[in-house]
């Protein structure tokens, strides 16, 4: 997944983040098959990207909340 340039990502506020500030995940989806996921509360630090397959997993495994939550 090396070489995007998410300079110009438009990114969203997952549905799974709290609302008074605190645990706030943002997600890419200009990029696929690779999905970008940066902590919105510091927007310039470290972003992690994940195969599509393997974020659509994650998120499902959360929905079934097989996953802490």
């Amino acid at each position: 997944m090396r070489g995007i340039d998410l300079r110009a990502a438009s990114w969203r506020k997952s549905s799974y983040s709290n609302s008074d500030g605190g645990e706030c995940v943002e997600v890419s989806d200009d990029f696929a098959p690779a999905i970008p996921v940066r902590d919105s509360k510091v927007p310039h630090g470290p972003i992690l990207v994940f195969p599509s397959a393997d974020w659509s997993s994650f998120v499902a495994a959360l929905k079934d909340e097989q996953l802490g939550g």
